[in-house]
């Protein structure tokens, strides 16, 4: 059993999101959702949570109004093993209103933020010796979409 799960606080469009997480992960589905009962935060039926799992993680999301918004200090690591996999979830993530960060970071439609990376990205930056591992870093810092191929050969991995 999981037990910790990411908890998403939306403004009103958990569903919306959920249903794009699904669409960018083939490993995605919805678990339950909550309808708000009389006496809640929302009207009386109206979706309060979605809980859905992405691949083998189970994530809940609310509809909890502006209160409170995303920011990059929490994100969600997608690690990946190919650079086919990474520029694929880079483009649907990107897609419809997504932001580009910096060194594998970027902001979905909905401001939450993901970390698209290698699976292997602690190797990568660490080089083969002191200096590769300098050189991988100063070319990650460069990177807005990580680069496998470029890490490596910086690294000395290549």
């Amino acid at each position: 059993m999981q037990t910790i799960k990411p908890f998403l606080w939306f403004d009103n469009n958990a569903e919306e999101a959920v249903n794009f997480y699904l669409s960018v992960f083939p490993q995605a589905r919805v678990t339950e959702i909550l309808h708000c009962p009389e006496g809640g935060p929302l009207p009386v039926g109206s979706v309060l949570t979605v809980q859905f799992e992405v691949n083998g993680i189970r994530i809940v999301a609310l509809n909890g109004g502006p209160e409170h918004c995303f920011t990059e200090a929490i994100s969600l690591m997608v690690p990946c093993e190919t650079q086919v996999e990474i520029d694929d979830l880079w483009s649907k993530f990107i897609a419809g209103g997504g932001q580009e960060i910096a060194c594998g970071w970027l902001r979905d439609r909905f401001g939450v933020s993901w970390q698209i990376t290698p699976h292997n990205i602690a190797q990568l930056l660490s080089g083969r010796d002191a200096e590769g591992g300098k050189r991988a870093m100063a070319a990650m810092m460069q990177m807005t979409k990580l680069n496998i191929a470029e890490l490596e050969r910086a690294g000395g991995l290549a």
